[in-house]
């Protein structure tokens, strides 16, 4: 039994903008049946004990504390810049 159509493949590739030969539709028909058999497997797997998740590892975010400290004063800033003018960085133009 098939689970995907030749023509749900032409209109997955229509909206896809592709341009399918016959003989291609054929083979991702077949390539797409397979993938879809292959999922419906996890059907057969009992899940009554497992804990829905988001990721598979127990990890979290490893974050600084937000706290406020000091910075450097404009001019300890523009001391190492190639260029500058009236306390900004100066760069090439990239607009005509």
């Amino acid at each position: 039994m098939s689970r995907i159509t030749e023509e749900q493949t032409r209109h997955v590739a229509n909206l896809a903008r592709l341009k399918l030969t016959d003989e291609e539709v054929e083979l991702f028909t077949k390539q797409l049946d397979d993938i879809i058999a292959y999922a419906e497997q996890l059907n057969e797997l009992s899940t009554e004990d497992v804990e829905p998740t988001s990721h598979v590892f127990d990890l979290k975010n490893v974050t600084r504390e937000d706290r406020a400290r000091g910075w450097i004063s404009r001019e300890e800033a523009l001391e190492n810049a190639p260029d500058h003018m009236d306390g900004l960085f100066k760069v090439p133009a990239i607009l005509e």
